[in-house]
């Protein structure tokens, strides 16, 4: 099934505060009670204008009819949650991630402790993972740090976005923005859960610039761990836009911003230059916010991603890394017609770091297998 757009009708509807309980309210008044839909196997979220009753789906679509395979509750689900609005990945009753669509709100008392100089940076925001969870709870991602209110979580933004003779920072949420349009479709299954949103990235919050298509695939855990594959396509819908990393050298493109760790290990590989194939990975190790036993969350690119394989960038003492995009001294060009496609694998396990030949079985489980392409 098509995307489809309701902002169309309801242009208003994409930026109540995900984090806002007033902002719930408001809704719930306005819309009716919320279905959460949790018992479903699969299900897909799709705009009608024929109902009359608005279903509350974590973005405020006009109205929606929920699709289902089976009645039989998955293993693996993608749900919303019936209070914040924003979509979770669970395998059973246990969390794997949380993908904030909506806007989210700067939560109570963090602007006071945000320095003045770094206010202008708590924004508003949305479209990101926060929390990624470990294989036991553990939270293994930041959000709202007062050091960097702009960092959160797991996301995919670039400081430097040219357009019109100007320059936005998606990264530090300055000029432009990521807004969800309120086309999404969830899925669940067996042995994984699906979420795929687009977003419209807006110049000065009024113009859009690019279309965006993220998709994210949490996968069932096994004794290897569990992988949350992520896929991103940005489509121009205007000329001239530009992406590059912070001083076209640093930061930008996918972005993780880790929880406190205890014992700190980052650790980054690239096969030379005549490998073929040719590897590249990174990885995190420590003991995390919530846990007793060192955890891993490492991140696997696709050798199909432009200008592969990534520059590699750590900030230690946040903690914060990177597989950055695009190569460093240049400024990526988005065109009309034909989208930039990245794509990367996060693997999560229990445990320290494992030997060369173990990394390069889940380079290869993720470059070997050829990935459903998101619905248009």
């Amino acid at each position: 099934m098509p995307l489809r757009l309701a902002q169309q009708w309801f242009p208003n509807m994409f930026h109540t505060p995900c984090s806002s309980a007033d902002g719930t309210a408001h809704f719930l008044a306005r819309w009716g009670k919320p279905l959460s839909g949790q018992r479903r196997s699969s299900c897909k979220i799709r705009a009608n204008r024929t109902v009359g009753l608005a279903l509350f789906v974590g973005v405020w679509t006009s109205a929606l009819t929920l699709v289902a395979d089976s009645a039989e509750p998955a293993n693996m689900r993608a749900v919303v949650d019936p209070v914040s609005g924003c979509i979770d990945l669970l395998e059973g009753d246990r969390p794997v991630l949380r993908y904030n669509y909506r806007t989210v709100a700067p939560p109570d008392g963090v602007l006071d402790k945000v320095s003045a100089g770094s206010r202008k940076y708590a924004r508003p925001r949305g479209n990101y993972i926060h929390p990624l969870y470990g294989p036991d709870g553990e939270v293994l991602t930041e959000d709202w740090s007062v050091d960097h209110p702009h960092h959160r979580g797991v996301y995919w933004a670039w400081p430097e976005v040219d357009f019109g003779g100007a320059r936005g920072d998606l990264h530090a949420l300055q000029t432009v923005f990521a807004r969800p349009t309120g086309a999404i479709e969830l899925s669940s299954g067996e042995t994984s859960a699906r979420i795929e949103a687009e977003n419209l990235w807006q110049w000065e919050d009024k113009t859009p610039i690019v279309r965006e298509l993220t998709t994210m695939v949490a996968h069932h855990t096994t004794e290897h761990g569990r992988y949350v594959d992520l896929m991103f396509q940005f489509t121009a819908l205007e000329e001239g836009v530009k992406l590059a990393r912070r001083g076209t050298d640093k930061y930008g493109g996918v972005n993780v911003r880790l929880s406190p760790i205890k014992g700190l290990q980052l650790i980054h590989h690239a096969d030379p230059p005549t490998a073929k194939p040719r590897r590249a990975w990174s990885d995190s190790l420590g003991i995390r916010s919530g846990g007793t036993g060192s955890v891993g969350l490492a991140v696997f690119e696709n050798a199909t991603n432009p200008d592969y394989p990534a520059d590699y960038v750590e900030y230690p003492n946040l903690p914060w890394f990177q597989p950055t995009f695009p190569k460093a001294g240049t400024r990526y060009e988005l065109k009309k017609g034909k989208p930039l496609t990245l794509r990367y694998r996060l693997w999560i396990r229990r445990g320290g770091r494992v030997g060369e030949a173990e990394y390069k079985t889940h380079w290869r489980g993720l470059n070997e297998t050829k990935p459903r392409e998101p619905r248009s």
